[in-house]
């Protein structure tokens, strides 16, 4: 299908949407700042959580860590800390990088232009885009998930979203609907669009205030757009760890900055072969990254004497922790979800 966006007055469909937004726009901490610090960190968060699960994690955040110095000063460790329950850790590590980039590289300021935006660890087109638009006015568009499935419905345009140049795309075709001195809320504008109305199931057609204008409404094919065709088939992975407990403490220890679960804390991979006499317990936890299906075969291991136990942990720089301490250290999800089901299950067999 040929779009036929050529025929839409495009600067009159983005004031209608600025219209809306100004009667409609969500009430959000962030919105009331342009704090380009803020406006950042707001941005990483919400990028794979949803608002209402992430707000009080950004409260939090922005809390203990109010700006880029107190960030970069800050100990890797406790920056995981208050990321904690927000998955996708990598995010974390990469704001405490580009924090430090901020300090070296900008003399402490956080860069104005979208080039040197991108330029921070972590920070991608979308992001730049929202951080130079919203906090300095630069006419950007911050295309992401929400301006693909508006636009392309919106104009009934089949360009495929999975494709490497559809963020060029559809930032040309947003810009044309952007009237001038308006980036930022306009921005602001599609995300909220994209978020409470034109959702990917079940959208709200009749409340949108672009149904006139909209083409695969009006052809009665929201359902078709937007196109994607290419899909990351996951890979499968099988990991294996041990749950060593001795006297109500257990093995930790910090991944490394490789792979998956950067600086995330862990249990014993591999344990000496006649501990398995000491396996009491052995369950398989299924767990799904972006693009990867775990397999976690993991054994509860119970030792009987502590001289095994330490000498263990201080040849394999493991530190022995209790439950309690575990709480100030950050886990993979599946890790952290075994810890609480135990311990609670164990709080209730007393």
């Amino acid at each position: 299908m040929k779009t036929k966006k050529q025929n839409a007055d495009f600067l009159h469909v983005g004031r209608k949407l600025l219209d809306w937004y100004k009667i409609h726009g969500r009430e959000l901490p962030f919105r009331k700042t342009n704090d380009p610090y803020k406006i950042w960190i707001c941005e990483i968060i919400f990028q794979q959580t949803r608002i209402e699960q992430g707000l009080n994690h950004y409260r939090n955040f922005i809390e203990r860590f109010p700006d880029v110095q107190t960030l970069a000063e800050a100990e890797t460790d406790e920056v995981l800390l208050y990321w904690k329950g927000l998955g996708y850790y990598s995010r974390a590590l990469n704001l405490h990088k580009a924090s430090l980039q901020i300090i070296n590289d900008f003399n402490g300021v956080f860069p104005v232009d979208y080039d040197h935006i991108l330029q921070l660890k972590g920070i991608g087109k979308y992001t730049a885009a929202a951080i130079s638009s919203i906090c300095f006015g630069k006419k950007n568009a911050a295309v992401d998930g929400n301006f693909y499935r508006v636009l392309s419905r919106l104009f009934a345009d089949d360009f495929d979203i999975s494709n490497s140049k559809a963020f060029d795309y559809f930032s040309e075709l947003a810009l044309k609907m952007m009237p001038e001195n308006e980036a930022g809320h306009f921005n602001e504008a599609m995300m909220d669009l994209g978020s409470e109305i034109c959702k990917p199931k079940n959208p709200k057609c009749e409340s949108c205030p672009l149904n006139k204008d909209c083409i695969a409404f009006n052809l009665g094919k929201i359902s078709g757009f937007p196109v994607k065709t290419k899909k990351v088939k996951p890979t499968d992975l099988d990991l294996y760890y041990s749950f060593v407990e001795y006297n109500g403490q257990f093995l930790v220890r910090q991944r490394k900055d490789d792979f998956i679960w950067k600086k995330l804390f862990e249990f014993p991979v591999e344990i000496p072969a006649d501990w398995q006499l000491f396996v009491v317990k052995q369950k398989t936890i299924a767990h799904k990254l972006t693009h990867k299906n775990l397999s976690i075969q993991m054994s509860h291991v119970v030792l009987e004497s502590q001289d095994i136990f330490t000498e263990f942990a201080h040849g394999n720089g493991f530190s022995i922790i209790t439950y309690e301490e575990s709480h100030q250290k950050s886990f993979p999800k599946p890790l952290e979800n075994y810890l609480k089901d135990y311990y609670e299950n164990k709080s209730l067999m007393r």
